[in-house]
């Protein structure tokens, strides 16, 4: 846990300000792959297409900022080309598999009447089911579209959704405070696309649970390895 002074949106902010930030907010978001999961949905899907190899290196650079999210969602898509039956295949055999507390820690939110929503460079395909095992409206999650054709062949993405470009968490949460009257809002994740949700989120909290990426680490203006923290200051 850290304990040093941070700063938050612009200013100074101690740890005791940050949590009671996440105490009094309307709403927390989190980023899915590798924060809510253990895994990255999109290398998962390409190692069930046989194509691990050529994606996970291209998904850590994109994780660590080091190339344009939209390009690299791209380039990656274009490698994996998955069809409609692979990813629905790939749900059917492949299980959730949640990161340690979370289940717990979205439960107190929601005990709390906090919104709680779902914000991800992933496939909106691949992150229902995750919503739908933490009882997570489908209105609350914010995620990319794969497209295909009648065939079932793949067609590309939709790259209307801002979570498939640089910089879409944070025009998600903007479009949540202006359109949903939601004043505090809370963003988790564990990426370079997290670090830049805040602002217009009120406080970013990194995580570091399932991969530590030094970036967000250094940056974050508080950073957990364990959702188990947040329960407690929700207590």
């Amino acid at each position: 846990m850290r304990s040093t002074p941070t700063y938050h949106n612009g200013e100074m902010a101690n740890l005791d300000e940050i949590k009671a930030i996440l105490r009094t907010a309307d709403a927390v978001a989190f980023d899915v792959d590798s924060t809510v999961l253990q895994e990255e949905g999109i290398d998962e899907l390409a190692k069930f297409c046989g194509k691990g190899d050529d994606i996970t290196q291209l998904t850590k650079r994109a994780m660590q900022g080091n190339m344009d999210f939209r390009t690299s969602l791209g380039v990656r898509l274009s490698i994996l080309q998955p069809s409609a039956d692979q990813v629905k295949e790939f749900l059917r055999t492949h299980p959730i598999r949640l990161s340690p507390g979370i289940k717990t820690l979205v439960e107190t939110l929601q005990s709390q009447k906090k919104q709680v929503f779902l914000i991800s460079g992933g496939f909106r395909s691949l992150i229902l089911p995750v919503a739908a095992q933490l009882n997570i409206p489908p209105e609350n999650v914010f995620a990319n579209r794969l497209k295909f054709y009648l065939t079932g062949e793949y067609a590309g993405f939709d790259e209307t959704q801002p979570t498939s470009r640089s910089g879409g968490k944070r025009d998600v949460i903007k479009e949540l405070k202006e359109h949903k009257g939601l004043k505090t809002i809370v963003h988790i994740g564990d990426g370079a696309t997290d670090l830049e949700a805040c602002p217009p989120a009120d406080t970013m909290i990194g995580y570091g649970g399932n991969v530590i990426r030094e970036d967000v680490k250094t940056r974050a203006p508080w950073f957990i390895t364990d959702f188990n923290e947040l329960v407690e200051v929700l207590q």
